[in-house]
């Protein structure tokens, strides 16, 4: 049975940085795309960073590139969400995510995609 299980999520000041864990049973992170996304009640999911299987290519949205960082430890079997720099526009609940067999480096960012999910962690920003 796979399971995805986010972690770190509170409340920080604007500016402040935050990391996120994604604690992974019953696959390998090594072996699929791993992602994060993220949602605020009453909007579409929103596709926040993901890192490639093959070669740990990374991409970001627009909204986060250069102040987040995704990463992963193979061993153990985490992928973590560096937060910097956050924006209050940053709060929402972030969900890790997996996939592999529909997927490619192009298709990364397509929550359609993934077979996997957790049940999130609330990211709350204050001004």
């Amino acid at each position: 049975q796979v399971q995805l299980e986010e972690s770190g999520g509170g409340t920080v000041q604007s500016g402040a940085s935050l990391r996120l864990s994604c604690a992974v049973s019953g696959l390998r992170v090594r072996r699929y795309y791993m992602a994060w996304f993220r949602q605020v009640p009453g909007k579409e999911r929103e596709f926040v960073a993901a890192i490639s299987w093959s070669d740990d290519r990374a991409i970001y949205s627009d909204s986060v590139r250069e102040r987040f960082l995704i990463s992963r430890d193979n061993y153990e079997n985490t992928v973590d969400l560096q937060m910097n720099n956050r924006r209050p526009e940053d709060a929402a609940v972030y969900y890790c995510a997996a996939g592999w067999a529909r997927i490619t480096i192009t298709t990364m960012s397509d929550g359609s995609l993934y077979d996997y999910w957790g049940q999130g962690t609330q990211v709350t920003v204050s001004s």
